[in-house]
């Protein structure tokens, strides 16, 4: 993730990832309104990979009397996501870091979205682990990121289609690479991005969101 430190990468994140994830917008509206079906009005919220500040204000325009706990490691990207929220920016609390330092909450909810494809099985589970002990008995988790066929034949189509995708918008963003993608980061089946919220010991796992590479999946810290 060490891109999110480099300053041209920081300056064109909200426009690139608007146009590189379908319907964006509206996944953000979904996990919140996923997470409003059990975060109390007043309620304490974690967001995990909050640097851009997209979901953070789209969750605090929503939901007027949440507060959130942002958690980055790229300290220009969180300084974006302050710029992002504006005057909303008072209802977080940013944290520049990993989930490790993360406060214990306990939370009533959290997020963690288009960020979890960077990390390997092992670390995903053991970053979904941390999440959940920091939740509540019941509280919601809403996470999405690239999740498709991982052998290298089904692996090379979902990136062809993923960049087509983008190239559909126009020219592809400096940079943009599927090769590099492919290899760098370690990209899990649905099945494999399942199985890991399970062994993380999150229960009652949905699907609720479907775009091409993109998969996202509502789950919960224990049985409602």
């Amino acid at each position: 993730m060490s891109s999110f430190s480099n300053p041209g990468a920081v300056a064109t994140y909200a426009e690139n990832v608007v146009r590189n994830v379908p319907a964006l917008r509206d996944l953000h509206r979904m996990a919140c309104l996923l997470l409003a079906e059990q975060v109390p009005s007043e309620g304490r919220v974690l967001v995990l990979g909050a640097g851009g500040g997209l979901e953070l204000k789209a969750f605090a325009q929503m939901q007027p009397g949440w507060r959130f706990d942002g958690v980055d490691p790229s300290r220009p990207m969180l300084e974006q996501a302050r710029a992002t929220l504006g005057e909303l920016a008072s209802r977080v609390s940013f944290c520049d870091g990993y989930i490790d330092d993360a406060p214990m909450g306990p939370f009533d909810g959290a997020a963690c979205l288009l960020t979890l494809h960077f990390l390997s099985r092992e670390e995903r589970v053991r970053t979904l682990k941390q999440i959940r002990a920091r939740l509540r008995s019941g509280a919601p988790l809403v996470t999405a990121h690239h999740s498709f066929p991982n052998n290298d034949a089904a692996k090379d189509k979902w990136l062809s289609r993923f960049a087509a995708f983008v190239a559909s918008s126009g020219p592809l963003p400096a940079g943009f690479d599927i090769q590099t993608m492919k290899q760098r980061m370690p990209f899990l089946s649905p099945e494999q991005d399942l199985s890991a919220l399970e062994d993380a010991g999150f229960v009652d796992i949905e699907l609720f969101y479907a775009a091409f590479t993109f998969k996202g999946w509502i789950a919960y810290n224990t049985a409602l």
